[in-house]
């Protein structure tokens, strides 16, 4: 442990702090393709029965009209947020009638972009200009891509937390920018250490083939003699590498995370500036809009990253323009696979754990980062995701290569007083004991969700596509058998009504045309600096 993180371990211990620690603040959002009985995508719209993608703020559509995007609010307790998840689950299969939920992060059965239908949100201009983003999205990588799914956790920590903090450091500054800027160190951090979190979490080592029929170039092997599936034989997650939301255009693009400034700066500069590849695809000449602009980047959502910093916006507020007016507020991770082995797609062992290292994050130091650093990062993150299980796989430190299991192993050593905090605060032994799960991951490759993926698959003859289905099944099961209260269902009723009320007074209330709308949206980024 070092000097620093072992005083900031020992200013957690004093007094007032254990209450504070009971109270960090989460949030999941999980998205899930909407399939047939027979394992293809859908090809109906929304349901009607789940209100409007646009207000719902529980049930909403992702890329697609079949991917849909479960969110709960936030909560203090892990059980109570992954009930509310639940919750949402059972609610939507009640509306699905014979349409199942995929369980993997990797798709089901599909058949070019052709198949996959974009998301539709109503007439109003925020409505079309969510529906001519992906427009955008699909003209620059593909619709494919778009139904890859994946689980966010957002984290933060109380208001009450970050006053104490700022007053134990002896009041640096302005409360609001000593936020940001631990905020800011956590995911330095963030990246200096999320390959741990692919290697242990990650779920898609192997794709139906049908998600790349017509693409030579995509380096897997297939996995049975009739190549149903291609795989790589220790990979853990291909959802975060070359496959998924990854972007060659974005690869260029310089994000620095030493300070908000720079941060905004860099996302702005790839929104405000054109580039030239971009420029074959209409954006708004004769009214035709098949992208917002023809810059790097449509919005901020469309740079691709493992964590954000976010801010909960106004109305017609751009993120960047929130971050501006108030700082960080919680920071969103983005590079949780969808587990097909639990009903939904993470547990309370696996959020502890991310609490944990999250943590771990925020109070150990996190010195300023270069260029050669992140591209060390980014090597690091491309090994694990690729070769994560491979027998003496070495990873990258300023120091030299070092096997990955080691810095795997000194890491997780690191967060024992996190975990032990934790469980003190919340008078149990659950952290330490998904703690010891982590390491007992990192001791045998075998135990991780990758590693049994491929193992059902081959044990029990399948293809992917029959594995993911067979799971898909049986937590529709799951949920269509898991009673929901007279309240919940009211509760979950009553939003969807009023959702649809929302979207119509939204439409109703335009009074400008689609063009000014976007000329204000994005005049916002001009007044940044």
């Amino acid at each position: 442990m070092t000097p620093h993180l072992q005083n900031q371990l020992q200013t957690l211990d004093g007094p007032g702090y254990r209450a504070l620690l009971q109270r960090i603040q989460r949030g999941l959002e999980k998205e899930s393709l909407r399939i047939t009985p027979e394992g293809r995508l859908v090809q109906t719209p929304h349901p009607a029965g789940l209100g409007s993608a646009l207000t719902h703020p529980s049930i909403t559509t992702d890329y697609s009209e079949a991917l849909l995007e479960f969110i709960t609010p936030v909560h203090t307790s892990i059980e109570q947020c992954l009930e509310t998840l639940a919750d949402i689950h059972s609610f939507t299969y009640s509306k699905l009638g014979d349409e199942l939920l995929w369980a993997t992060s990797m798709p089901c059965i599909v058949n070019g972009d052709d198949s996959i239908p974009v998301a539709e949100y109503g007439s109003a201009n925020v409505a079309r200009m969510k529906k001519v983003y992906r427009y955008g999205l699909g003209h620059r990588y593909g619709r494919l891509m778009q139904t890859i799914a994946g689980i966010h956790y957002n984290f933060s920590l109380p208001v009450e937390y970050w006053q104490r903090a700022w007053d134990d450091a002896g009041r640096p500054g302005p409360l609001q920018d000593y936020v940001t800027g631990r905020y800011l160190g956590l995911i330095r951090n963030f990246h200096r250490h999320s390959w741990l979190l692919i290697y242990l979490f990650g779920a898609s080592p192997a794709v139906c083939s049908s998600f790349l029929r017509g693409r030579d170039s995509h380096g897997l092997e297939p996995f049975d003699d009739k190549s149903r599936t291609l795989h790589r034989p220790y990979g853990t997650a291909l959802r975060m590498g070359d496959l998924g939301y990854n972007s060659e255009a974005q690869k260029g693009l310089k994000v620095c995370y030493n300070s908000l400034g720079n941060y905004v700066q860099a996302l702005r500069d790839a929104i405000m500036h054109p580039h030239p590849p971009y420029q074959a695809f209409p954006a708004g000449q004769g009214g035709d809009y098949q992208q917002l602009n023809d810059s790097l980047l449509q919005i901020e959502n469309e740079f691709y990253s493992t964590i954000r910093p976010k801010r909960v916006t106004r109305p017609g507020e751009a993120p960047l323009a929130a971050l501006c007016r108030a700082g960080i507020e919680y920071v969103e991770i983005r590079c949780i696979d969808v587990s097909p082995f639990t009903p939904l797609g993470i547990d309370a062992g696996q959020i502890r754990f991310l609490d944990t290292f999250l943590l771990y994050c925020l109070l150990e130091d996190s010195p300023a980062c270069d260029d050669s650093e992140q591209a060390m990062q980014a090597a690091n993150l491309e090994a694990v995701v690729n070769r994560g299980r491979e027998p003496g796989l070495q990873l990258q430190t300023p120091t030299g290569s070092t096997s990955m299991t080691e810095l795997a192993g000194k890491l997780l050593a690191a967060m024992t007083g996190i975990a032990n905090l934790l469980d003190d605060a919340h008078d149990s032994g659950l952290y330490r004991e998904s703690l010891a799960a982590q390491q007992a991951r990192v001791d045998d490759a075998e135990l991780t969700p990758s590693a049994r993926v491929l193992k059902e698959m081959r044990e029990q003859d399948l293809p992917f596509f029959r594995l993911a289905m067979n799971y898909s099944e049986q937590w529709a099961s799951h949920f269509h058998q898991r009673a929901l209260s007279a309240d919940t269902v009211q509760r979950l009723e009553q939003e969807t009504r009023q959702s649809m009320l929302a979207q119509q007074e939204i439409e109703a209330a335009d009074d400008i045309d689609f063009e000014e709308y976007l000329a204000r949206f994005f005049g916002q980024y001009r007044t940044l600096f």
